[in-house]
């Protein structure tokens, strides 16, 4: 069998495709491979290049294939569709992939670890309580509607649930559903601060997340969430590139030489944008109110553009900043808007 120098593992939950490729791309390898077999096939290969799309599981596998001696490439899977040559088939998609993985301009993903991983899921898990608890309070405003009930907007007068069901004539059944559910929102409110001081503690053990917090606009939230997912913003070649990557750029069609700018691109990972935009939002919102608000320039923006514009825009612009912490030892300095070197521990 000739070297194989290149493979295209296609992931999966119990059956996985091999296709391994020489030094002049020819195909070399095609198996499949049960999952408890994977490791110990990587394992008696000579080191080599794998690639796998950037999935479920991914990360993982490509921690444990490294370990083994070989080099892991994570590929976005739009950047492998256009290699896949016939009907979509895992020896088909291992094989773009091995094709994709060798293309000198590919794009690829950083590799998480461990506590990267943690952490995002701390992420993941807090919001999708806080989705839990918001259907939770609308059904509890949409139950007390139908009796004529209507609390005022804000989860603050859920509170205040029961006084307001002093005054009305409501079955017993239906008030023990009411305290059934003001109990679940107490409970998932518990579950959300309990995950909150999770980040909280690794936010105090973790130097450039706290560099990050010096950034008005960006709170324990947006820092955690950024150095997770980023990790080395290195990977990055300039902010610019890393404002892209979060969907922060105005999205492109251009043809012919005539250059046409539309909205956001909204591409990477909406949590991360949504949690710029929201922080830009209260900047905005707090800088009018402060001395010579004019001379600031999103103020200048917002008063010209709408202020939704002006927040992407500061958003934007903080995801630079971001970009610049990450790759220097540096701090930003908010009243003059630069950065200054951190001070010596």
């Amino acid at each position: 069998m000739k070297e194989i120098t290149t493979i295209g593992l296609d992931l999966a939950k119990q059956v996985f495709q091999v296709h391994g490729a020489d030094a002049r791309g020819h195909a070399v390898l095609r198996r499949k491979l049960r999952r408890s077999q994977v490791l110990p096939y990587f394992a008696q290969l000579p080191p080599c290049v794998v690639g796998m799309e950037a999935c479920a599981g991914a990360h993982y596998w490509a921690r444990q294939i490294e370990r083994l001696g070989h080099a892991a490439r994570l590929i976005p899977p739009q950047y492998v569709k256009p290699y896949v040559k016939t009907h979509k088939t895992d020896m088909a998609d291992a094989e773009a992939i091995c094709e994709a993985v060798q293309r000198p301009g590919m794009r690829f993903v950083p590799i998480k670890n461990a506590e990267q991983q943690a952490i995002l899921a701390v992420h993941r898990a807090r919001e999708s309580l806080v989705r839990a608890r918001t259907a939770t309070a609308n059904h509890i405003r949409g139950l007390l509607s139908e009796y004529g009930i209507v609390l005022p907007q804000g989860m603050r007068y859920l509170a205040k649930v029961r006084e307001a069901m002093i005054n009305h004539e409501l079955p017993g059944v239906f008030c023990e559903l009411i305290d059934l559910q003001l109990e679940h929102l107490r409970e998932i409110d518990g579950r959300i601060d309990l995950l909150e001081k999770q980040l909280a503690l690794w936010y105090r053990g973790n130097e450039a997340c706290q560099r990050l917090r010096t950034i008005p606009g960006v709170g324990l939230l947006t820092a955690t969430a950024i150095v997770a997912s980023v990790g080395s913003a290195r990977h990055f070649s300039s902010g610019r590139h890393l404002a892209s990557w979060v969907g922060l750029v105005p999205r492109q069609h251009s043809t012919g030489g005539k250059a046409r700018l539309m909205g956001m691109s909204k591409r990477g990972d909406g949590y991360l944008r949504r949690l710029l935009i929201h922080g830009a939002r209260a900047v905005l919102r707090h800088a009018q109110k402060q001395p010579e608000a004019e001379r600031l320039w999103h103020v200048r923006l917002m008063l010209r553009r709408h202020k939704n514009v002006a927040a992407v825009a500061l958003a934007n612009k903080n995801a630079r900043t971001i970009w610049a912490l990450l790759t220097s030892d540096a701090v930003f300095d908010p009243l003059r808007r630069v950065l200054r070197p951190a001070p010596a521990v």
